[in-house]
């Protein structure tokens, strides 16, 4: 009972396999996932602060670095299923918010509560942090997505993973978004032009949407 339940439940997280049920190269678990976003995260709010931007780093680490958390309980579920409609997506999420909540009601001291259910909340909202790390994941969807396409996996599901978050990226109106369109993404095409698949053409197309 208490913290110790916590910290030995995040060694959970390194067995969740992202993308389940397709085949990869590389599988990437939870945790290795949930470390990498933290470090996009970093990059992206310097890149906000260069430009004025006033960041919340408390908030920042916070959310970015526990808001897969909940997939401890649930899993990683398909995107495709996950996504299928609102009503199934909001139903997905009200789920795993609830055991969070059970699981803090069961473990957690009275006096730390308040402060778990801050810490593990969905974090993507509105605010520039919440903003931030809604990049900060769709960057590593990309990066997976990528390595995959690089290597000749032909499996649909990469393509859409890769050209869905370069959408969604995309209509986000963050300086660190225009850095990354104009500064990074070009390099990215530019390594995966051996590529059995042509990235290029996947790219130019989600950036035409």
């Amino acid at each position: 009972m208490g913290i110790h339940t916590y910290f030995q439940s995040l060694t959970d997280l390194e067995r969740i396999i992202r993308c389940p049920g397709k085949f990869k190269f590389q599988d990437h678990s939870v945790a290795e996932h949930s470390w990498k976003v933290v470090q996009y995260a970093k990059t992206l709010a310097d890149i906000e602060e260069s430009n004025g931007v006033a960041i919340d780093w408390k908030k920042l680490y916070e959310i970015t670095s526990s808001h897969d958390y909940g997939e401890i309980f649930i899993g990683d579920i398909k995107t495709p299923v996950k996504h299928y409609s609102l009503e199934l997506r909001a139903m997905l999420q009200q789920v795993e918010e609830g055991m969070v909540d059970h699981f803090i009601d069961d473990h957690i001291p009275e006096e730390l509560k308040p402060i778990f259910r801050r810490q593990l909340r969905e974090g993507k909202d509105e605010s520039v942090e919440g903003q931030i790390l809604e990049v900060a994941d769709k960057m590593d969807q990309i990066y997976e997505a990528f390595a995959e396409l690089q290597r000749g996996n032909l499996e649909k599901e990469f393509i859409v993973m890769y050209r869905n978050a370069l959408i969604k990226i995309k209509e986000i109106k963050l300086h660190c978004v225009k850095y990354f369109l104009e500064n990074i993404l070009p390099d990215l095409v530019r390594e995966g032009s051996r590529s059995p698949i042509d990235i290029a053409r996947i790219t130019d197309e989600a950036l035409a949407k």
